[in-house]
């Protein structure tokens, strides 16, 4: 079987988004999906109404804490067959006003937790002769950005996790994709903004188009767009799609 009808996706981050989009998509989709964070609140309201849907806390930097989140949701329903390592953040700062513990963070939340992530998940798809694992990366995997130096190195270090891990497996039925949007519509995204106008006291018409001049179509990335990616990358169609950084930008990389 394959597709995301029938299977136990977990999804990282899954309170807000590009995590709920995604979980969302999925779950209408036909899995049944467990959606993962550290605040309760966001997670229950995704979750609401949704039967489909179940939240489990922890933190994604701790590889405790996420084995004990996939044995919960094991115990539920079965291990998950389909795994999105979703949760990230971003802190603007310049490089000499970046201290290590600054940007240890920024690799912890960001790359450590994507190998948190699929460590805890990758064993039950290897077992089972099927997995998709799958890492919301972003275009700084690919490109550098100014003042986000911390992220950008996160980032292209989930890039060569993916490529390496995608030859450990790419025998064994489990597929392994990063996925690299631009600047998304999310909540991230207004943080940025927020930043950009309290720093530089520039309106936020002109924050915002500070940020998509980047995009060749000159627009943000929407969250649907990315979960209709991970929905491709959970099909038949994209069976010998493995070790890739797709690129979510309109062109920008």
């Amino acid at each position: 079987m394959t597709g995301p009808a029938g299977k136990h996706a977990l999804v990282t981050g899954g309170g807000s988004g590009v995590g709920a989009a995604i979980a969302l998509a999925l779950a209408d989709a036909g899995a049944r999906v467990t959606i993962a964070g550290r605040r309760p609140e966001p997670l229950a309201a995704v979750a609401s109404g949704r039967p489909d849907i179940r939240t489990a806390i922890g933190d994604v930097t701790s590889p405790d804490a996420m084995r004990a989140i996939f044995d919960g949701a094991t115990a539920e329903w079965g291990p998950p067959e389909i795994v999105v390592a979703n949760a990230g953040a971003a802190e603007s700062r310049p490089f000499l006003k970046t201290d290590a513990a600054a940007f240890r963070a920024a690799l912890d939340v960001n790359l450590t937790g994507v190998f948190a992530t699929w460590q805890a998940g990758l064993a039950p798809m290897l077992a089972a002769g099927w997995g998709r694992l799958i890492a919301i990366a972003s275009t700084a995997g690919l490109k550098g950005y100014a003042y986000v130096s911390g992220y950008c190195a996160a980032k292209h270090g989930v890039i060569g996790l993916t490529r390496a891990l995608a030859l450990e497996t790419a025998r064994s039925g489990v597929t392994v994709n990063a996925i690299c949007p631009g600047y998304t519509r999310t909540p991230m995204l207004e943080r940025s903004i927020e930043t950009i106008i309290a720093k530089t006291g520039r309106s936020r018409a002109e924050a915002e188009a500070s940020l998509v001049a980047s995009n060749p179509q000159r627009r943000f990335i929407e969250p649907a767009e990315i979960a209709d990616t991970v929905l491709w990358l959970c099909g038949a169609g994209a069976a010998s799609v493995t070790g890739q950084a797709i690129s979510i930008s309109g062109g920008e990389v």
